[in-house]
């Protein structure tokens, strides 16, 4: 779309990830089948969570949750990317961008905060078991889930504002496969100072204040394992922290290259973005299944079921 030096932009062009035309071939098939394993494998976390009664606890109420989040946080960005993988003209309009955006905040963001509140759920679950049923009631998971879901909604309300009031006059090229906003003030015509420090700042609200609460739990887990006597229980407090957090690792990490380091290219961060937004959310179901024994005893139990239904 030509836009004049003082036309105000309707639509952006996200230039996407290559353009040569083989590339967009392969990165499409690639791409695809990242997403169908993602919603495959999130649907079935899902359905086993609210299927298998054994699964009716804290720690797989928030998981569930997390499946939720990924599974719209994928597809907000990839259904699109791939329609534009095989498009010539990759044109999106403002007001689409600006809910892309919206939307990919308020399920990254809510991520952001389960994740955390998971650790919290690991930590009273190791370091203080004889009360975790007193206190993690499913009053409180409700509360925690639910507040979540509502700080991941005020703080993507707060950088899509400070994101899009900006003008955007004359280049309409994002140079991105989706509407994320370091990528949009990138074109903007006005002065970004203060919503990239807007954006900083809710990052440190989203991103590094859960990073912390993760470390002081885990670093409360650590020790209480340490003192543990028996190596037996040593492996198993162990082994339900594992899959939490390499799940934290592979979020964090990305998340905040992103919006709380300089990037050294526009190829880096959306290098960085396609782990974060494609990849990570088939990972965390498929870390979670394939670690943890009580999804595959579900899962073996559904088999066993549709089997009987079938006879």
């Amino acid at each position: 779309m030509n836009q004049t030096n003082h036309s105000r932009v309707t639509e952006f062009l996200l230039l996407g990830l290559s353009d040569d035309p083989h590339m967009q071939l392969l990165l499409f098939i690639l791409v695809l089948g990242v997403y169908l394993v993602t919603v495959l494998g999130n649907l079935l976390l899902i359905f086993l969570v609210l299927t298998d009664t054994q699964l009716h606890t804290p720690m797989y109420f928030f998981l569930c949750n997390l499946s939720t989040a990924d599974l719209f946080f994928s597809t907000n960005i990839v259904p699109q990317a791939l329609v534009h993988m095989l498009s010539k003209r990759k044109v999106i309009s403002f007001i689409g961008c600006a809910a892309q955006l919206l939307l990919f905040l308020i399920f990254g963001c809510t991520q952001s905060a389960l994740l955390a509140v998971m650790s919290y759920d690991r930590y009273l679950a190791i370091c203080d078991p004889m009360h975790y049923s007193l206190i993690m009631t499913g009053r409180l998971c409700c509360l925690l889930s639910l507040g979540c879901w509502t700080s991941g909604f005020l703080i993507s309300i707060v950088d899509t504002t400070f994101t899009l009031h900006l003008p955007y006059q004359g280049d309409n090229k994002i140079s991105h496969f989706f509407c994320e906003a370091p990528a949009i003030l990138a074109i903007a015509s006005g002065d970004t100072h203060s919503s990239k420090m807007a954006i900083f700042l809710m990052g440190v609200m989203i991103l590094l204040a859960p990073v912390s609460l993760i470390l002081v739990s885990y670093g409360s887990i650590i020790v209480t394992v340490i003192r543990m006597k028996t190596a037996s229980g040593r492996l198993k407090a162990f082994s339900t922290c594992g899959s939490h957090l390499l799940v934290v690792i592979l979020f964090y990490v990305t998340g905040i290259m992103t919006y709380m380091t300089p990037k050294s290219s526009k190829e880096q961060g959306k290098l960085v973005s396609v782990f974060y937004a494609v990849i990570n959310p088939m990972l965390n179901p498929l870390i979670y299944s394939l670690r943890n024994k009580d999804v595959k005893r579900a899962f073996r139990n559904a088999t066993k079921r549709g089997k009987v239904c079938k006879l």
